[in-house]
């Protein structure tokens, strides 16, 4: 492994923040520049660049000249998942704060994360909110995706909507360095920082969310989350599918489905492949009430029994529509996480 580039020394820094670069020569002095505006002081950067073709390691180590705190790490050009991996050894601080080169950190981002983290030991991580830009880019969906980000708050609201879609944006990500340095980074085939934050979540591990706006989060076309296989709404439901037929669903081959639209046909084929079937569907269209759909009875939520022990899913997009069906279900006496979850 290429050697560490570093002048620092002395005592281990309180906060490591991982930093992956590649080709981000355009957008990494501005990201440097926000790090460097942090009111907390005791950090260290861990900046792995990834093969770069353009001025980017370049970049990098004329900063380093400048800022010790500042360690460089070029390596071969291998992907993400290898890069974050690669770069959590020289991560030394007891907390390790992500982050990516086209993104802007909030002045106080480093220092409000690190006091949540200390002010609540139960929690293994916190994110935090964000800013979405260019406004201009942003079309429905992606600003539909923020605001619901921004609706979650709390430990008990990420858990709640983990199978929904990922809870916390990664580069908001601060973690205790043990967590991370134990799990690490996976290459699944599926987006690496949902499969990370549903790990912690399997192990029992408490995310926090400190809600303010901290991180000013990119999305531009040439974006890793736009562009790569690993991102598509596909393999976030395998990854989905997984975590929910070993988790929540482990208990049995059946189930119950609320929801046999697009979203949830799509669930329940990917469940199929972990030998997961529905037994019954829970539908509002009247047409389907009755019928059978691929073996399982369709009925209407009027219908539902919680005796029948069956763990529901809920699969149904849109918040209004989930927040509607959770309301109906702690009527019911239906428990969240417990008896149902949402998953769409």
């Amino acid at each position: 492994m290429p050697a560490l580039e570093s002048r620092a020394r002395g005592v281990e820094p309180r906060i490591s923040v991982l930093l992956p670069v590649w080709n981000a020569a355009a957008t990494l002095p501005a990201c440097l520049a926000s790090l460097r505006r942090q009111t907390a002081k005791d950090w260290e950067c861990a900046l792995v660049d990834d093969g770069s073709t353009d001025a980017s390691l370049a970049i990098a180590r004329a900063c380093a000249a400048r800022d010790p705190r500042l360690r460089v790490l070029a390596r071969p050009h291998q992907g993400l998942v290898a890069a974050l991996n690669a770069g959590l050894p020289a991560c030394r601080g007891r907390l390790i704060a992500r982050m990516d080169a086209d993104d802007v950190m909030h002045r106080e981002r480093l220092a409000a994360q690190a006091e949540a983290l200390d002010a609540s030991p139960a929690l293994a991580a916190v994110g935090c909110h964000t800013r979405l830009f260019p406004s201009e880019r942003l079309g429905p969906g992606l600003r539909a995706y923020a605001r619901w980000l921004r609706s979650i708050d709390s430990p008990v609201r990420v858990r709640e909507e983990a199978f929904v879609e990922c809870p916390v944006a990664h580069p908001t990500l601060m973690l205790r360095g043990e967590w991370l340095r134990e799990l690490g980074y996976r290459e699944r085939g599926w987006p690496e920082d949902y499969d990370l934050v549903l790990r912690l979540l399997e192990r029992g591990a408490q995310i926090g969310v400190v809600a303010r706006r901290l991180l000013c989060w990119r999305h531009a076309p040439g974006r890793l989350s736009r562009n790569d296989a690993r991102y598509t709404q596909a393999r976030f439901t395998a990854c989905k599918a997984d975590f929910l037929a070993r988790g929540f669903l482990a208990g049995g081959e059946r189930y119950g489905l609320w929801g046999y639209g697009r979203t949830g046909r799509t669930l329940a084929r990917a469940l199929r492949v972990h030998g997961k079937r529905p037994l019954l569907i829970v539908e509002l269209h009247p047409r389907r009430i009755g019928k059978t759909i691929q073996g399982a009875r369709v009925i209407s939520p009027g219908e539902l029994d919680r005796e029948l022990g069956l763990p529901l899913v809920v699969c149904v997009a849109g918040a209004t529509a989930r927040a509607q069906i959770r309301a109906e279900l702690a009527k019911l006496g239906f428990r969240e996480t417990r008896d149902f979850v949402c998953a769409a």
